[in-house]
């Protein structure tokens, strides 16, 4: 079995991949390989899962495939209606506004007036348009009336290196990627783009307390398989996936230790949600400018 993620190795997609596969080799007994397919927001290695056609390839991915691409993008190289099986939405998490230790600000205020004071001097990473760090930041920017540069990258563990290195002072990061990197120093939190603060950083306001609660900061993780898939077949993955995330050590470990909050949906519930996500993004993704094509 292959594991489709269309992110980077490192990020917080590809680490949960990679403790999900090495369960479900345990479960069934069998080779279950990562396999990285990043670029174009998702549209890679999505295609690659679509075109698959072998009957062991699954995809892991974010929100970004059905509920932003097809916002952003004339024209997509899939359906999500007619190209997929859905199995489970396995986890979801909100991402860290985080700036480079030698930026001259400390919180999203500071932040606000720094970039008026510079307009255009500052800049911020992403993976890419449409990327949820694209979303986040050009909504900051309409919101505060402020202007900073895009930078994609070609994932966030290379935007997040960047801010690291003090290359690009911004981006937003989920904590998996961040987590590190706020605890030594080398970076800092700004800001939280969940509803409530998470317990991993307490001290983090979200954008909501600082006044931005039109900022969706917020990603989740869904598995799914090519159209067509054997109804029994699928039910079994649902089934054996919702069973390893909910097991008591592998989520203290792998969820809740890393800032993922689980969902382990039904098929059903997973395809109800895109659906309804999908409509409710339209305006905040149409206020954010966004547009690829």
């Amino acid at each position: 079995m292959r594991l489709i993620v269309p992110y980077p190795a490192g990020g917080g997609v590809d680490v949960l991949a990679r403790s999900l596969s090495q369960k479900l080799q345990e479960r069934w007994g069998q080779t279950v390989t990562v396999d990285n397919r990043p670029g174009a927001n998702t549209l890679i290695g999505t295609e690659a899962m679509v075109n698959s056609n072998d009957g062991h390839t699954l995809l892991v991915t974010t929100d970004a495939t059905f509920t932003i691409n097809p916002h952003i993008y004339s024209k997509l190289p899939y359906d999500i209606q007619r190209d997929f099986t859905p199995l489970t939405r396995m986890v979801s998490f909100s991402q860290l506004l985080v700036a480079s230790a030698s930026l001259p600000a400390n919180t999203l205020p500071e932040l606000v007036a720094l970039a008026r004071s510079k307009p255009g001097q500052l800049t911020y990473a992403s993976y890419g348009p449409g990327s949820q760090p694209q979303l986040a930041t050009e909504t900051l920017k309409q919101k505060a009336g402020i202007f900073i540069l895009h930078i994609p990258y070609r994932g966030i563990p290379q935007a997040v290196t960047a801010v690291v290195s003090g290359e690009v002072p911004l981006t937003w990061a989920g904590i998996p990627s961040s987590r590190q990197h706020i605890q030594s120093g080398r970076i800092k939190a700004l800001a939280y783009g969940g509803k409530q603060r998470t317990p991993v950083f307490p001290d983090v306001p979200t954008v909501g307390e600082l006044g931005y609660p039109e900022i969706d900061a917020n990603v989740w993780v869904g598995l799914f398989a090519p159209a067509g898939m054997n109804p029994a077949l699928a039910e079994r993955i649902q089934r054996d996936v919702t069973a390893i995330l909910t097991e008591p050590a592998f989520k203290a470990r792998e969820i809740d230790a890393k800032g993922y909050d689980l969902v382990a949906s039904t098929a059903q519930e997973l395809s109800q949600h895109i659906r309804d996500e999908l409509a409710s993004r339209a305006g905040p993704i149409r206020y954010s400018g966004a547009k690829v094509d």
